[in-house]
């Protein structure tokens, strides 16, 4: 799996060319982590590139379900430490 979110149980899988040969082994998987509970949303990356604010919207809305109808909201940056000189 490329991205996870542990609370609300979803998976986020990124695929490119090299899925087209592991569709068996992709699909037990998939129906390994439903049994558990998990949803799983595909991409292509071409569809990441082309729609990226619709793939963005489509994981926060399943998100949002998924924990209730709380939208998750961003972390703050993390602080830097300073570069040594």
């Amino acid at each position: 799996m490329d991205f996870a979110h542990r609370k609300a149980k979803i998976v986020i899988e990124l695929d490119g060319s090299q899925h087209l040969d592991s569709k068996k082994k992709d699909l037990v998987r998939t129906e390994y982590l439903v049994k558990r509970g998990w949803k799983e949303l595909r991409f292509w990356n071409n569809e990441v590139m082309e729609n990226t604010e619709g793939v963005a919207e489509l994981i926060l809305n399943t998100v949002s379900e998924r924990l209730g109808g709380k939208r998750p909201e961003a972390l703050p940056p993390r602080k830097r430490k300073p570069k040594p000189e």
